[in-house]
């Protein structure tokens, strides 16, 4: 059920592919409680996925962009702000990628131009896209930006590689943002920390399935979904979280409060 909270509302949702995907879920949920918003990935993920679908059923125009490269990122927002016919008001930034991890290299045997590309995909990129939008002044006052990470930004979980040393700088970058976003327009910008989900990227770490189902277990209200974060994410864009800002938010059903769980034992 709707109760058109993000009504009147303009954004940029990065990082839908397919349907199992958070971003998609968000913007299914946003355009069901009014809001209007472009849709953007890398060039090569717009062939691999199926936003087309995605982008008729919003009524939401695609914008290609790579989030590695300024002046896609000057592109993306300026034609963004002419589609929508304005300023905006919140943006999703779900953007990661890890060549170590898709190459099955260990840890400790990492290949540093993939570590490299690993952190400028999936977590500078979040600086890159606040700075141009600030350079441009394509914010709205208390417009909200959200992120999404992942508790191996802050405990280890061996087999989320590079990808923890990622999510720690995104976290980052989200406080220090956060902080220079709002004295100077009071926009605010969050992470939310999302359960193991079954996307198509969480599906690719090393053992997902196995830890999956131990998260589903460890946690008292089981494994939050793709949808329930959907939920979440709307929730930080309207005006009812107007003062949450610099924040990172556990959405995973209680997982990171657990020490043990007889379940698990």
């Amino acid at each position: 059920m709707s109760n058109s909270i993000l009504a009147g509302k303009r954004g940029i949702i990065f990082g839908a592919l397919d349907s199992n995907s958070i971003a998609w879920n968000v913007a299914e949920h946003a355009h069901a409680e009014g809001a209007k918003f472009t849709l953007t990935n890398a060039p090569v993920a717009l062939r691999m996925g199926t936003m087309k679908e995605l982008s008729e059923k919003c009524g939401a125009e695609v914008i290609p962009a790579d989030v590695t490269l300024t002046e896609d990122m000057e592109q993306l927002f300026t034609k963004s702000m002419e589609v929508l016919g304005g300023k905006l008001d919140f943006v999703l930034h779900s953007v990661g990628m890890s060549l170590n991890v898709r190459k099955g290299r260990d840890y400790t045997d990492t290949n540093y131009d993939f570590y490299h590309k690993t952190m400028d995909i999936s977590a500078i990129s979040l600086h890159r896209m606040l700075q141009t939008a600030m350079k441009l002044d394509a914010l709205n006052e208390k417009a909200s930006v959200v992120t999404l990470t992942y508790i191996a930004g802050q405990r280890v979980f061996p087999d989320y590689n590079d990808m923890a040393d990622a999510k720690a700088m995104l976290e980052s970058i989200t406080r220090s943002f956060g902080y220079h976003y709002g004295v100077k327009n009071k926009v605010r910008i969050n992470a939310v920390s999302q359960s193991p989900t079954k996307t198509t990227a969480g599906s690719g770490v090393k053992g997902f399935g196995d830890f999956f189902g131990y998260a589903d277990k460890m946690s008292p209200l089981g494994n939050a979904s793709a949808k329930d974060c959907a939920k979440f994410c709307c929730a930080l864009f309207s005006d009812y979280t107007q003062m949450v800002t610099m924040q990172t938010l556990y959405h995973d059903g209680g997982f990171s409060a657990m020490g043990v769980s007889p379940a698990v034992l």
